[in-house]
């Protein structure tokens, strides 16, 4: 009488599939040292704080609503989450797709329904970006709904990446040295927004969120445009990553390191005091620039 032996999974295909979930594991703890790292370092977060996550569908919003849920659990303060999403009524856009997932993990939710999209289509020429009044648009209604609802802190999914593509915009595009900030003060005084991702790369955001399987909603409204400013910038940054690993990240912390002194502005360090000879004079622009005489050539 023969026996029958259950058939083993071959060891190469349980060996891959273990190290991939240990691969997994390092990186959820990656992400939640570095958000945890954020919060702690900008104090994003307080006690008794009810934070509006926005929840776009895509994989960066995904993720840093993940993270802060686990980090809730062990966190040395309370605080209250509440995901929600502004459905603009773009053509096609799947509205279960959020409610649903967002039930399935028990996560309290709110979707805000404002066509912002025909206001988009209509205003914008054809052919034009369509960012600018898009981001503008959802930014007030995201407001508006958090003042009214008594939320403390605006939570938004933008990542190390896209701190240090909004620098290199402001640069090339703009004149001026700025970015995205980690945390900030709304224009009125009302709102405060915090950035939870700061520190996180979207590289690893995409492997989290393929991990995860998170049921990703894509923006038909404006990822089609394929000649924004930002997608310029997003090839250079890949060029040099690709050519340079590690270039990305040494930017990011130069963003938190500035040395006026070592920079251009006269509002930011006082260059005029600088090596003074006494009690003399303070320059005047106006003469240097007029050209008058000094006072020892004057007749």
């Amino acid at each position: 009488m023969s026996t029958v032996l259950p058939l083993l999974e071959p060891q190469p295909l349980a060996h891959r599939a273990q190290r991939r979930a240990h691969e997994n594991n390092k990186l959820a703890k990656r992400l939640r040292h570095q958000v945890g790292r954020a919060i702690a370092d900008f104090g994003m977060i307080e006690d008794g704080d009810k934070v509006m996550v926005c929840l776009s569908g895509g994989k960066d919003s995904y993720t840093m609503l993940d993270i802060l849920l686990q980090l809730q659990q062990k966190a040395p303060v309370k605080f209250e989450l509440v995901a929600v999403n502004l459905d603009q009524k773009q053509p096609d856009f799947p509205e279960h797709v959020l409610p649903e997932y967002l039930k399935s993990i028990g996560v309290p939710y709110h979707i805000i329904e404002q066509d912002t999209y025909s206001v988009v289509t209509r205003v914008v020429p054809e052919g034009k970006t369509m960012c600018s009044l898009c981001s503008r648009l959802r930014r007030g209604a995201l407001y508006t709904y958090a003042e009214e609802n008594g939320f403390t802190k605006i939570a938004l999914g933008h990542h190390r990446d896209d701190l240090v593509a909004t620098f290199f915009l402001n640069l090339f595009f703009h004149a001026k040295l700025a970015g995205m900030p980690p945390k900030l003060l709304s224009d009125d005084g009302k709102h405060v927004v915090i950035r939870p991702l700061a520190y996180v790369r979207e590289d690893d955001i995409a492997a989290y969120a393929d991990a995860k399987g998170f049921p990703i909603i894509p923006c038909n409204l404006c990822g089609s445009q394929e000649n924004l400013q930002r997608k310029q910038v997003k090839k250079m940054m890949d060029a040099w990553e690709r050519d340079t690993p590690g270039r990305i990240e040494t930017i990011a912390r130069s963003l938190g390191d500035i040395r006026p002194s070592q920079l251009g502005d006269p509002k930011l360090f006082d260059f005029l005091a600088l090596g003074r000879n006494g009690d003399a004079p303070m320059p005047d622009a106006h003469a240097w620039l007029a050209g008058e005489p000094h006072a020892q050539d004057a007749p």
